[in-house]
């Protein structure tokens, strides 16, 4: 019994022993799957992080080299004399800034300044391709417009320079995106000394005074016709036209320099130039039928003591006064002391929008510094407008079901084709987001979309 005993406590201890073991080897073998997942995960982050960085590091050196692209024909733009090198030079200009922007958006910094960036972009990209369209039909840029493109291409050179600073301090790894994409700018600005320190604040900064360009919202870009249905009388020579100068504006002979007659743009027109104590201004007259084509000048503009809605209608009266009755404002930007206003013309109550007058108020006396008259020229005429048309109500239904529509009137508005559409204009949201949503008001057609952009200073589309 003494063996049997001995024995089963041995096979006992045996069992025991082999039990440890087996618990040992298991720990072991977990604890070599534990380290070999953390050395092949590591392995992968470390890989995707590599894969990250040359992702970023491929975005960036991209939106330098459209950024070096912008900047150029920018410049390019300043200074080109025909109509249709300009349209071909804006054509650039809309396309490499806008991908600029896709690039700058693939970046893993959310910084105040990028953004401001971004939007920067998106408007040359949208206020070139305008420009573009104007400049396809034949039409010379502004002054006015050249000297938009002018501070644009300021603005693009700051901010070629701060990227091509920001490239030298990632390639000598001052910068590492990862750490960015973690932590954002706050990692940044405690990493960075010296110029990097500020580099993306600089942006900002560039940015913070950028207050968004002449953009004239929906429909702005003044459909041209070979008919010129606006342009009505017989052709005048310069003394008449200075003559209507006189009247429009009160000069006088001495005050009043002629430029000539131009035949390069859309409308044909004597140039002038009126120089008082205080000011210049500067005056085209067309040379069909002498209507005013351009009127604008530029003085220091005080304490704003005229409210928006103030300046509205007296740039209502002004209209009316010279002979432009039944418009209506549409939309409208401020800046620089001034309000620029849209006056769309309005015809049995439906809203035309080709007919379009700009006026330029200054805010601090209503002052009229100026007016533009090309779309109202080029498009105005009586139109006969269809009776045939859906209601409100049966149009509204082909709207997106998420749209809350908050307002509609009836409208015409251009195509691409120089052609125009009678629409039901709904405005509606869909969260925070608003639009314009167009639909032809005789079939019931989608038209067209646009999104409002409320800004500090005005009511813009895209």
């Amino acid at each position: 019994m003494g063996d049997v005993g001995s024995k089963l406590k041995d096979w006992k201890n045996r069992l025991k022993d082999r039990h440890m073991f087996t618990i040992v080897m298991i720990i072991v073998v977990l604890l070599i799957a534990v380290i070999a997942l953390g050395i092949y995960t590591y392995a992968k982050q470390r890989e995707y992080r590599e894969v990250a960085a040359n992702d970023y590091n491929r975005a960036f050196y991209e939106l330098i080299s459209y950024m070096e692209e912008v900047e150029t024909y920018l410049a390019k733009s300043t200074i080109t004399s025909t109509p249709e090198h300009g349209a071909k030079t804006l054509a650039h200009v809309w396309r490499e800034a806008d991908l600029a922007g896709v690039y700058l958006g693939q970046l893993p910094i959310n910084n105040e300044g990028l953004s401001n960036a971004q939007k920067f972009l998106n408007q040359i990209s949208d206020y070139s391709y305008s420009l573009s369209m104007k400049t396809i039909n034949g039409e010379k840029l502004t002054d006015e417009e050249l000297k938009n493109l002018e501070k644009m291409h300021e603005y693009s050179v700051t901010l070629k320079d701060t990227l091509n600073q920001l490239a030298n301090e990632i390639n000598d790894g001052t910068i590492k995106w990862g750490e960015l994409e973690s932590e954002g700018s706050k990692t940044f600005a405690q990493q960075v000394s010296n110029i990097s320190t500020d580099s993306f604040g600089n942006i900002e900064t560039t940015f913070d005074d950028y207050t968004g360009l002449i953009y004239d919202g929906a429909f702005s870009e003044h459909m041209t016709s070979p008919e010129r249905k606006g342009l009505t009388g017989e052709n005048i020579d310069e003394n008449k036209a200075k003559e209507i100068v006189k009247s429009f504006t009160g000069a006088n002979d001495n005050q009043i320099s002629s430029n000539g007659l131009s035949e390069n743009g859309n409308i044909p027109s004597y140039s002038f130039i009126i120089k008082t104590e205080d000011n210049s201004k500067s005056i085209s007259i067309s040379q069909k039928g002498g209507h005013i084509v351009y009127m604008n000048y530029y003085r220091e503009i005080g304490e704003e003591k005229i409210s928006e809605q103030e300046a509205i209608e007296r740039g209502k009266n002004f209209l009316n006064e010279k002979g432009y009755s039944s418009m209506k404002e549409t939309y409208y930007l401020r800046q620089q002391g001034c309000l620029v206003i849209n006056y769309a013309y309005s015809q049995d109550n439906v809203t035309i929008y080709p007919d379009l007058i700009k006026v330029k108020i200054a805010l601090d006396n209503g002052e009229i510094l100026g007016i533009e008259t090309a779309g109202y020229l080029n498009c105005h005429t009586e139109r006969r407008i269809s009776q045939r048309i859906i209601s409100a109500e049966k149009a509204k239904e082909k709207l997106n079901k998420r749209i809350e529509t908050q307002s509609e009137k009836l409208t015409i508005i251009p195509t691409e084709y120089n052609t125009e559409i009678l629409c039901w204009e709904f405005t509606g949201k869909v969260g925070e987001n608003e639009f314009l949503v167009y639909i032809n008001a005789e079939n019931g057609k989608e038209e067209d979309i646009l999104m409002i952009v409320n800004t500090p200073n005005g009511t813009l589309t895209t």
